[in-house]
């Protein structure tokens, strides 16, 4: 069967029919963008037109796109509570009966017997880091043939980019396909093969309805300029940055009339002591500044998250890391860790080092490094309270007390940064 060569993407043209199908449909969805929104947002109102929520609002049938937008507000996860804890109720008991094994094994009940079988912290710490070392020249002997990775490098996941090249030896191309929450698919990565930096995703407007928030800058207080209202998906701006709205069944470019994004952040912020405001992104930079100081030591962050103690006057930002440490007879002094502190200061705004400098209302940022394991028993404990482990996310900030007292309890050290970051006052014409 002969193969349109005419189709392409940016991995050449179709190697097969089954391909040149697959090219097509995603050129006729681009190319009539908004042609198939309108039926998308059809079907998803005439599908669910007699559920509880729709009749609340007295659409009355109706499946056009003004009457959508003009009866039905933008809802978040929190105006959902009171729904999803209903659900979520009902499947307590299964959730109950599914707690670790782990959980039962250090617990009280377990007899000294049984604790002595337990491996100690640097029996695990030594067997961790053998598995470490083997795996670099194994990896290749195992998969000989493996031509990619198929990972999330977008957002939080860039964090696991310097592990990934570790371990396939830095040979292997990383291919970020799809961009994707559990409420359904976004968009496809029509260039799966390029550098994790440059990954954008194109919009398939087969697949939800999408409309997108303009974001607004804030200013020290949180507030913005105006009220922004959302935006159709053939409408956006190249350039802009957008909060994006799904109605389930800042934009680079266009493929045909379909938009294409990068993915920036996560929109809430996660550390705030006094007037600072530091979210997902600047965060994620910081680690990556201060982690540069660990790598003469074969040293990575393998997991971190964070907390604003405000316990403590003034209050400063305390950062959990998990450490990977590959040759223990090397592993970074408390000096280096002290300084990956102020490294990660060096890298935080204006704001926030005008706290630390000029107003002293914030602390000096400390790293409290945690145990091995940590980060799994804190994933054990949300899946205890219902967490789906197929969507669990490490967090990267956190408030619950018992998740605090949990990495507070398997803290092993504490850094603080030596000297104040670099700020000097805005200049105003």
């Amino acid at each position: 069967m002969a193969v349109d060569s005419a189709l392409s993407s940016p991995l050449g043209p179709p190697a097969c029919e089954k391909d040149a199908k697959a090219l097509r449909f995603i050129e006729e969805m681009t190319r009539n963008a908004e042609a198939v929104q309108e039926k998308v947002l059809a079907e998803i109102l005439s599908r669910n037109a007699d559920v509880e929520y729709l009749k609340r609002y007295k659409l009355g049938g109706a499946t056009d796109r003004e009457t959508f937008k003009s009866k039905l507000p933008i809802i978040k996860y929190e105006d959902l509570q009171p729904e999803i804890q209903r659900i979520a109720n009902g499947d307590r008991s299964a959730i109950l009966s599914a707690h670790p094994i782990s959980e039962f094994l250090t617990s009280s009940g377990t007899s000294a017997g049984e604790r002595k079988l337990m491996p100690t912290i640097q029996e695990e710490l030594d067997r961790r880091q053998l598995l470490y070392s083997l795996l670099m020249p194994v990896m290749n002997l195992i998969w000989p043939n493996t031509k990619y990775l198929d990972v999330i490098v977008t957002g939080a996941m860039a964090q696991y980019i310097p592990t990934l090249d570790y371990y396939s030896g830095g040979k292997l191309p990383m291919a970020c396909t799809m961009y994707a929450s559990s409420e359904c698919y976004f968009g496809l990565n029509l260039n799966p093969i390029c550098r994790p930096s440059e990954v954008s995703y194109t919009i398939m407007p087969n697949m939800a309805y999408f409309e997108f928030l303009p974001h607004e800058p804030s200013d020290s207080f949180g507030l913005t300029s105006s009220d922004p209202q959302p935006v159709d998906l053939v409408d956006v701006e190249m350039g802009k940055e957008y909060e994006l709205v799904i109605t389930t069944y800042a934009v680079i470019g266009f493929h045909n009339s379909a938009p294409q994004f990068h993915f920036v952040r996560r929109k809430n912020v996660l550390l705030s002591i006094d007037a600072d405001k530091t979210d997902e992104a600047e965060l994620q930079n910081a680690i990556d500044n201060a982690s540069r100081l660990l790598r003469e030591f074969n040293t990575s962050v393998g997991e971190y998250t964070s907390y604003a103690n405000t316990k403590t006057i003034p209050g400063h930002y305390v950062i959990y890391w998990e450490l990977l440490i590959k040759d223990s007879a090397n592993s970074p002094t408390n000096e280096v860790l002290n300084q990956c502190c102020l490294a990660m200061e060096e890298c935080l705004n204006s704001v926030y080092r005008q706290g630390r400098v000029a107003d002293n209302s914030i602390g000096p940022l400390e790293i409290r490094v945690v145990r091995n394991g940590t980060f799994e028993e804190l994933m054990d404990y949300a899946i205890s309270r219902g967490a789906s482990i197929n969507q669990y996310k490490v967090p990267r900030c956190v408030n619950f007390t018992p998740i605090v007292e949990l990495l507070d309890s398997r803290t092993v050290s504490a850094h603080f940064s030596p000297a104040l970051p670099h700020w000097t006052p805005e200049r105003r014409r």
